[in-house]
């Protein structure tokens, strides 16, 4: 759609911005079942103009409410009431989360139009599977698959309007602070469903500070001073997190992580559905997530990509939500970006050469790395590679197939193989801190365990006939690789693993007729 494609040239920051301020002109209201939504719409619009709306379902009906200005919102807070029932049990934190009731509610009359809700997840894999299979292509399914996973735009709002309101708490003590998402949320490659990474950031301090510096003299704050950085961070989210666990409507499960290498707040929102993290600002962490957010820009082949690839990884047990071995979607969806740096002519470029493209107020120096790349996307040369988005599936699982991981190691600054600079049995270079391997968790039976699936899809996608599957009505295609490879083909698996140590094979046999089962429900779960 051309909507799509102009928020699509904006600027990473221009688009923050933009939804940052967006959320600060929103409210989440909580509806009865029996929702008069014009009346619901008249009522607000005494307050000012409503821009724009949607309802959705969590724990009932919810509408968000986006006004065209913000002082409609204080022109609302004034005119809302305290709940009654609870008088002396309520903390009397007035927010932006509302509760509408009719007082007198009359049984709805037949014509009524029913309210349109807004997905908030992501369908079951096997809904997803019989969609794949009615497309007409490989392509298609893989697009069929995006549209699916990929965040709404109201999906989004939410996610915006959860920092907002995460931010009128952090004001109370720091008034000029912000609350920003970071990561999965905002890097273009976000499923429905996935955590909100935020984090709160003081750097408009910083900016205030400079300006001061010209005359013949000089004023500043007088702040507490800590021996450290990082007992300063833990200091503010402990008494924010307090602050969302005793004031917070809807804030459940708050579990404070200080001592993590990041400390960071846990908490589920339950007004928005979302699981929250809270950290504070993480300057090389919003650097990586601008980095994906270009590359999912440049081209509409790579978010087609890294879906797919991420679904396909998560079906067969590749990946987990929960800690471990596994191999991270972080560290996933940087392979896919070397793939594709690798083609010929590559599909992006290396993170070298968007460096080469950087201007002046593109410069970011952070911790003595040097995270400079250009911001904006016109300045970037589209690319000349036609390869169609099924061939690349099959050519990402030949590529990683056949990869020699004991030698060779993945690095995108540059966009080609160099040599392992340890003996980790998965390298991916940090784009920005290149002294860390970002897979440094991957051990040997989870690496030997991708390269195995990779073989087996290549081998599945060469192979295939579709006109006979299709005829057979047996899944085809996407469907095919979504289905777990168990017992169905592991005695043709054998053959194909050669070169595989036979200890790893017998477990991973194993792990497959174990997996046969319970990956699907894992998938579904998701």
């Amino acid at each position: 759609t051309d909507a799509e494609v102009s928020t699509r040239k904006k600027t990473f920051t221009e688009v923050q911005t933009e939804r940052l301020d967006q959320a600060e002109r929103t409210v989440l209201i909580k509806c009865p079942s029996k929702l008069n939504e014009k009346k619901l719409l008249q009522y607000l619009s005494s307050h000012g103009n409503v821009k724009s709306h949607f309802f959705f379902e969590n724990r009932g009906i919810n509408a968000l409410v986006e006004f065209s200005e913000k002082c409609s919102i204080a022109s609302l807070q004034e005119a809302v009431g305290i709940p009654s029932a609870a008088e002396h049990h309520v903390v009397p934190f007035k927010s932006r989360l509302f509760t509408f009731t009719m007082k007198n509610p009359v049984s709805q009359p037949a014509e009524e139009t029913p309210l349109h809700l807004s997905p908030q997840c992501h369908i079951p894999v096997n809904d997803l599977i019989q969609k794949l299979c009615l497309a007409d292509s490989i392509s298609s399914q893989m697009y069929i698959l995006l549209n699916e996973y990929q965040l709404t735009e109201e999906n989004i709002k939410l996610r915006f309007l959860a920092c907002s309101l995460v931010r009128d708490f952090a004001r109370a003590y720091f008034p000029d602070s912000t609350v920003k998402p970071f990561g999965s949320s905002v890097n273009t490659f976000g499923k429905l469903g996935c955590d909100v990474d935020m984090f709160l950031d003081f750097h408009d301090t910083r900016k205030h500070a400079t300006k001061m510096k010209k005359g013949p003299f000089e004023m500043e704050f007088q702040m507490k001073r800590l021996p450290s950085e990082r007992l300063a961070t833990q200091r503010i989210l402990s008494v924010i997190g307090d602050c969302l666990d005793n004031f917070g409507p809807g804030c459940v499960s708050v579990q404070k992580i200080l001592n993590a290498r990041c400390p960071l707040v846990k908490f589920s929102h339950q007004p928005t559905g979302f699981q929250c993290d809270l950290s504070v600002s993480n300057s090389i962490a919003i650097r990586s997530s601008e980095l994906l957010y270009i590359y999912g820009c440049l081209d509409s082949r790579v978010r087609a990509l890294v879906f797919t690839i991420r679904c396909w990884a998560r079906v067969h047990g590749l990946t987990n939500s929960a800690p471990g071995t596994w191999i991270t979607n972080f560290s996933l969806t940087m392979m896919v970006m070397f793939f594709l740096q690798k083609r010929s002519p590559p599909i992006i470029p290396t993170l070298d050469q968007l460096k080469e493209l950087a201007d002046a107020k593109d410069k970011h120096i952070i911790g003595g790395y040097d995270c400079s790349f250009v911001s904006d996307l016109k300045k970037i040369k589209p690319t000349k590679n036609t390869e169609t988005v099924d061939v690349l599936l099959g050519e990402f699982f030949e590529y990683f197939g056949n990869f020699d991981f004991r030698r060779n190691s993945i690095n995108l600054r540059k966009g080609k193989e160099v040599n392992k600079p340890e003996s980790s049995p998965l390298y991916i270079w940090n784009p920005f801190e290149q002294d860390l391997n970002i897979s440094k968790n991957v051990n040997q039976p989870q690496l030997e365990k991708f390269i195995a699936m990779a073989r087996e899809s290549a081998w599945i996608l060469q192979k295939e006939d579709k006109t006979q599957q299709i005829i057979n009505k047996e899944p085809w295609g996407l469907a095919a690789l979504l289905i777990p490879f168990g017992k169905r083909n592991s005695s043709k698996m054998k053959n194909r693993m050669k070169g595989i140590g036979s200890e790893t094979i017998r477990s991973l046999l194993d792990s497959l007729k174990l997996n046969n089962a319970n990956s699907q429900q894992k998938a579904v779960g998701k």
